[in-house]
């Protein structure tokens, strides 16, 4: 029997709120904190845009092989269904359990307690008010205060904004990423006012630079390797928008645009910033910027003098809540697409007959999140997913190849430019990133590992015949 109309999503987003869901969900803060961690691990400015180069390459890789996966399957969640179709339900249910319990949702809380952080930033330190602190095992503290009641606050504005039928949603996401492209530009374009900025800085290198908590120094394929995984930090996001396939309009069309203009977007942007940063401050400089501080608050202070502290305070604030806002918004589409199959609980794939959006998977996300933000270890946790991301967005890409040895048939399909070099270039060099993690962050990647193999008992429950989620 086919599903009344009300239970499905619709198609509410038109081609500029697709492209904003992409780009909104990339442009963090890693534009604006990267430059001095990856100065010191490769040393000149050159390197560095390089590097931003490189990577934003290899994510338009990605771009361009997921605009013919998920053209393949314009449904919602369309990584799970990738996944499920190319490989079999089982690592399907096992992507979507990790993205679930890990990967998106303790993203989801870094970027609420960030956003709290940069407001506390904002209003000169009031939100430092600790009520309490609890003591666990393991030599683990988790404090409640101002800080942690923002966090939570937000995040239940992004998922109440989410809540709200997609079209809505969508032209909120397009608001504020008009807002977080024009401050990029403002901070890119705005250093190129400083009177004694020197473009002669983009031919110095790093000497001395104090370098603070940076542990892979000096250039080399490990400092490369290191900076990449930088850079394909500030890019990560890149993706988001398939969450939301199913929810596009004219997906054969509109999802490909939001994929490639996104990243051609976000590339400039990019670039122009870190050149700018440049233009200002030599590389030592930076090298020399605190942990605490930012390359672009120091670039900005220059220009602004101390009213760059408060601006820099709002961008943050700004970016991480944009982030939030679009990344609460395409994840609750896993949990939504795995319900429908059967592989979770039957309840999250329930579909407001008012606003078309799954209110149910958008609310137990945000509750789960809020648990990781107020548990402190989100940032553990996030290290723990690292090796997860990684293996599957290999996964993912490299199933364009099973689809196109099956002969899969998608009349309508955009088809990747440049296969099969492009996809296998980005497969590659995930390959690559997946040892480099594991060489460097042993525990983290086996935590990550033992962390998708429970999914496999979870797994066993949901697809019994006789199970009802």
């Amino acid at each position: 029997m086919t599903a009344p109309a009300s239970n499905h999503l619709v198609r509410g987003l038109g081609p500029i709120a697709a492209i904003s869901v992409n780009v909104g969900n990339i442009i963090g803060t890693g534009v604006f904190l990267k430059a001095r961690v990856m100065t010191c691990n490769v040393g000149t400015p050159g390197r560095v845009i390089a590097v931003w180069i490189a990577a934003g390459l290899l994510a338009l890789a990605g771009a361009l092989t997921y605009s013919e996966l998920t053209t393949r399957r314009p449904e919602a969640g369309a990584e799970y269904v990738i996944m499920r179709d190319a490989y079999g339900r089982c690592w399907g249910f096992l992507y979507g359990w990790t993205q679930f319990l890990i990967s998106r949702t303790a993203s989801a809380a870094a970027l609420a307690v960030g956003f709290a952080i940069f407001l506390n930033d904002l209003v000169g330190g009031a939100l430092s008010h600790v009520y309490f602190t609890v003591y666990l095992p393991g030599r683990i503290v988790v404090p409640f205060g101002r800080l942690q009641i923002i966090a939570l606050i937000t995040i239940a504005v992004t998922t109440l904004i989410n809540c709200a039928a997609v079209r809505f949603s969508g032209q909120v996401a397009s608001f504020i990423t008009a807002l977080k492209v024009l401050l990029v530009l403002g901070v890119g374009l705005g250093a190129f006012l400083y009177q004694n900025g020197q473009w002669s800085h983009l031919t110095l290198s790093n000497t001395g630079g104090a370098c603070e908590g940076v542990s892979v120094l000096g250039g080399g394929f490990s400092g490369f390797a290191a900076a990449m995984l930088g850079a394909l930090w500030a890019y990560d996001g890149w993706n988001n928008i398939s969450y939301m396939a199913g929810e596009v309009k004219h997906p054969e069309r509109n999802l490909p645009l939001a994929l490639i203009s996104s990243m051609l977007i976000v590339i400039t942007l990019y670039v122009l910033a870190n050149v700018s940063y440049y233009y200002v401050l030599t590389p030592t400089e930076i090298a020399n910027v605190s942990q605490a501080s930012s390359v672009a608050a120091e670039a900005t202070k220059r220009v602004l003098g101390p009213l760059a502290v408060s601006l820099m305070a709002g961008v943050m604030m700004l970016s991480s809540f944009g982030s939030l806002q679009t990344s609460i918004l395409g994840t609750a589409r896993v949990p939504y697409a795995m319900a429908r199959d059967r592989l979770f609980f039957s309840s999250l794939a329930r579909v407001s007959s008012k606003s078309h959006v799954p209110i149910i998977s958008l609310v137990v996300q945000a509750v789960w999140a809020s648990v990781l933000a107020l548990s402190g270890s989100y940032d553990q946790l996030t290290d723990y997913a690292i090796f997860a991301f990684w293996l599957f967005y290999g996964m993912i890409t490299a199933a364009v190849f099973v689809f196109r040895q099956r002969q899969d048939s998608a009349p309508q399909a955009y088809r990747v430019w440049g296969y099969p070099f492009v996809p296998a270039v980005f497969v590659l060099v995930t390959i690559y990133l997946i040892v480099f993690t594991i060489k460097n962050a042993p525990i983290q990647s086996l935590i990550g590992l033992i962390i998708i193999a429970l999914g496999l008992p979870a797994y066993s429950y949901f697809a019994r015949p006789e199970s009802k989620g």
